[in-house]
């Protein structure tokens, strides 16, 4: 959960108030065997805080934390610099400062109101020297403000006491007050020095506003010898020719631009109409945050004629609902199903509501059903539409209607049963869209014989550089692969940026069977073009203008958008099923969407169909290949 920047210090009965602490943001996962410790952007601490995370074996329960990893100075003050330079000083002294808690033993505690949870939290978390509970003072945010301005420290946090707790959403129930102007932004390039400096003169700042980059200003302070250098080192493996912003610029001096990808942050006097920083001082680079997410000041909340009780209302976004009811029941299957907030709208952009999408799942179900039954399924949920951050779900927990089918499946790396559920009518159907799922995910197995898939999927991931007729060039040669050893698959765009090539195995052999399968025929895929693709898995590892040809989706529990799912992507694209004389050059995934798929599946029929047919000869289709070579 994150917190939007509000201008002053308030008392509030409502509200309680922490420590702002200059730190790194951590999540703790102890619900596995081994625990999980990493950034908000996903990197692992575990290595790097290993004095933090010997600590973890003192903890009683399963529970996932959320909390700020500070590092001290010699006068005892946070300091982020020293937090960075962990490596140069192994002996740094170091807290983490254990602020919410989101699960404990089996339970979500997402839902319960901010206090419920510090109460919970307080009861389970095992202090250490290291490991701290961050406590919270009442109502009186202005003195515990200027008690945090007299300890020279960053700021305060406010949070409603009855808060709920959502993920990676920035809302006004999270407030950051801090007593500096700062921001973080992106580094876009940088300009030649002037006289006997060094390096580089200054640095040039962007930051996204509506998905856009935008410059934002420069700033050539806050840098020593030694900081200018290794600066300039790391942005020298970043250098671009052209400008990556749309409006290039003017600067003093000529500039080296750079790929968008370091976040720094900055401190400065204000911002001004135009959008730039006044006197921008670099303060540090900031690895734990990805530039996607740095972006316009929107973030930042003026106490002009607001208080912190009217924010909420007023933030609301303002929809058409004149047309839509918002609640309605519906009987389905014989089962009631309670449709909730039906003119939400879940794609802002294409203006399409939550009972938009409901309805196309409905008007589909005959289609897409076939291909979810007795199936398993993630739940991949967007309950507050598709720009706000979603989540996967797999356990079906207590709140599910007793009608909705699941099923109990062991987990091996969660070292638990898993209650998935699997959806067989249009009630099911319209209960999980009703949920926030806009797309359905099957496993490639179906009960009762959840060992032996139907399928064998080979899905082609494309590289931020790889352009659609690249998939499609990479299709058409799994085609000719499949070809040659007489065996017919079945191609559906992915309704994102790949191809799935789906071939039918009848359920006839197992996983590790089929895996070693696809991965023999991506081989030769990758033999045939080995420009444009890998089976490179790791992303650092893989070049940005490759294809990755993932045949690990033929796991257990490996999950894909089913054939005929919507996808939470701008557009309402749809993963649509094609002839294979449709692909080629100039077909693009955003073709098929929520508005045109109906229409389309009346005219083809289904052409998916097979895949849940006879499957093939595996080893006839090995003998082929290896006489072919």
């Amino acid at each position: 959960m994150l917190a939007k920047s509000f201008e002053t210090a308030f008392d509030d009965e409502d509200w309680v108030f922490e420590i702002k602490w200059d730190g790194y943001r951590a999540i703790t996962d102890l619900s596995y065997k081994r625990p999980l410790f990493y950034s908000r952007n996903g990197i692992s601490f575990l290595s790097k805080f290993e004095k933090i995370t010997k600590d973890f074996k003192y903890q009683r329960y399963k529970m996932i934390l959320d909390g700020e990893i500070v590092a001290y100075d010699e006068h005892g003050k946070p300091n982020f610099q020293l937090l960075q330079q962990i490596g140069d000083n192994p002996d740094l002294a170091l807290t983490y400062q254990v602020f919410d808690l989101l699960w404990l033993n089996g339970h979500s505690t997402e839902e319960l109101s901010l206090l419920q949870r510090k109460e919970l939290l307080k009861e389970a978390l095992v202090e250490t020297d290291i490991i701290k509970y961050c406590d919270h003072i009442p109502e009186k945010g202005i003195d515990f403000f200027n008690q945090m301005k007299k300890m020279q420290l960053e700021g305060m946090i406010a949070k409603k006491a009855a808060s709920l707790y959502t993920e990676n959403h920035r809302t006004n129930d999270w407030l950051k007050i801090k007593f500096t102007n700062t921001e973080e932004a992106i580094i876009c390039g940088f300009t030649e020095p002037r006289g006997s400096r060094k390096s580089f003169g200054a640095l040039i700042l962007g930051k996204y506003i509506d998905g856009n980059l935008v410059y934002c200003g420069h700033t050539g302070t806050g840098f020593n010898k030694e900081s200018l250098s290794q600066m300039h080192e790391r942005l020298k493996k970043l250098i671009i020719k052209s400008s990556p912003f749309e409006k290039k610029p003017k600067t003093n001096m000529p500039v080296t631009w750079t790929k968008p990808e370091l976040v720094c942050e900055i401190k400065f006097s204000e911002i001004t109409k135009d959008g730039i920083y006044r006197h921008p001082v670099f303060v540090t680079l900031r690895e734990d945050k990805n530039p996607e997410e740095i972006g316009d000041s929107t973030n930042k909340i003026s106490q002009i004629n607001e208080n912190p009780k009217e924010m909420k209302a007023k933030d609301a976004p303002k929809k058409n609902t004149s047309s839509v009811e918002k609640e309605k029941e519906i009987t389905l299957n014989r089962h009631t199903v309670k449709l909730t907030n039906q003119n939400k709208i879940y794609f802002p952009k294409d203006g399409i509501m939550k009972g938009d999408v409901i309805e196309y799942y409905q008007s589909v179900a005959e289609y897409i059903l076939p291909y979810l039954k007795n199936r398993p399924l993630s739940l991949n949920r967007f309950p507050n539409g598709i720009e706000e951050q979603g989540f996967y779900q797999k356990d079906a927990g207590d709140h599910m209607p007793g009608w909705i089918k699941t099923t109990k499946v062991y987990s091996e790396s969660n070292d638990k049963y898993i209650d998935y559920v699997y959806c067989n009518d249009k009630a099911t159907l319209a209960y999980l869209n009703n949920l926030g799922c806009i797309d359905l995910n099957p496993w490639n197995s179906a009960l009762p014989d959840l060992e032996h898939p139907d399928y064998l999927v080979l899905d082609l991931d494309p590289s931020k550089k790889n352009t659609f007729d690249d998939v499609i060039e990479t299709a058409l040669q799994i085609n000719e692969v499949l070809n040659s050893i007489k065996i017919k698959g079945y191609c559906k765009t992915s309704g994102s940026t790949g191809i799935h090539v789906y071939i039918p195995m009848g359920g006839k052999y197992d996983f590790d069977q089929v895996k070693d399968f696809a991965h023999i025929l991506m081989k030769q895929v990758h033999t045939q073009l080995p420009e444009i693709t890998t089976l490179e898995r790791s992303l650092q590892k893989r070049d940005d203008n490759k294809i990755y040809l993932d045949y690990l989706q033929n796991r257990t529990g490996q999950t894909l958008a089913s054939a005929y799912s919507l996808r939470p992507k701008e557009g309402a694209s749809v993963s649509m099923p094609l002839e294979w004389d449709e692909v080629k050059p100039g077909i693009k995934p955003t073709d098929f969407t929520i508005d045109n798929a109906l229409d389309r599946i009346k005219e083809k029929g289904d052409l998916f169909k097979p895949v849940l047919g006879k499957g093939i000869d595996m080893m006839k289709a090995l003998e082929l290949l290896q006489n072919g070579e």
